[in-house]
């Protein structure tokens, strides 16, 4: 028997919650729910849930100031849902260390895509392999071996975009922000220098999209960041 998957549901809006609810097959999740952030957090602590669903408006601490308070305790991937949609919004979720970011309305397709995504990231991180091989769509990443190729081509990439892309397959099909990208690549004094991202995120993709116009492997959150797609 396969255990069922434990989410954390911090929202206190009750028909959100109701929808969440029917969203899932009862039979392979258990869904807990809390309205407020204290409580949710309580709830966390006690059932060591595999993901935290978050809204950002809750009646008494910020959803910003929960994923800051979580992530000094635990590595539980939370996937925010709000009605806030501006892009300052996903870059201050993200880098407060959300692991993805849905604006409200969604569909149940997508929530549930963007869960598996997430869960899977998290299974690669825990895993023995560090430096795992990512394969999608023709494009096939070899981290230990720094060889990359299209269609079975080999694809030769400079340092740097080597390090772009390298960050961008350890959390595939999840959003980088810009900031995490410079941080990480250039260092935390470029984290603003959003015109280096710009310029060798379109020489990375001339050399692994087919077409760099219509990207299918890296694609554009505007505003925030970049995301490279997982199959």
């Amino acid at each position: 028997m396969i255990d069922r998957q434990k989410i954390v549901v911090i929202d206190d809006e009750l028909q959100m919650r109701r929808f969440l609810k029917a969203c899932f097959d009862p039979a392979e999740v258990e869904l807990l729910e809390a309205e407020t952030a204290s409580e949710g957090m309580r709830l966390v602590a006690k059932e060591n849930p595999d993901v935290v669903l978050l809204d950002l408006g809750l009646p008494d601490v910020d959803g910003i100031d929960v994923t800051k308070q979580l992530r000094e305790w635990t590595r539980v991937p939370i996937i925010v849902l709000s009605a806030r949609g501006r892009e300052k919004d996903k870059i201050e979720a993200l880098d407060a260390g959300a692991d993805d970011y849905l604006t409200k309305p969604f569909g149940v397709g997508e929530l549930q895509a963007r869960i598996r995504v997430t869960l899977r990231h998290m299974n690669q991180t825990k895993g023995p392999n560090a430096d795992p091989t990512f394969e999608s769509g023709g494009l096939k990443v070899d981290l230990s071996m720094r060889r990359v190729a299209v269609d079975g081509k080999e694809v030769h990439l400079t340092p740097i975009e080597f390090k772009l892309l390298t960050m961008l397959v350890r959390h595939s099909g999840m959003v980088l922000t810009h900031k995490q990208l410079l941080s990480e690549v250039w260092g935390p004094a470029y984290a603003d220098e959003t015109h280096y991202l710009r310029v060798y995120m379109g020489q990375l993709r001339h050399k692994l999209e087919a077409d760099p116009a219509r990207p299918r492997h890296i694609t554009t959150e505007p505003g925030v960041g970049y995301r490279l797609l997982a199959d």
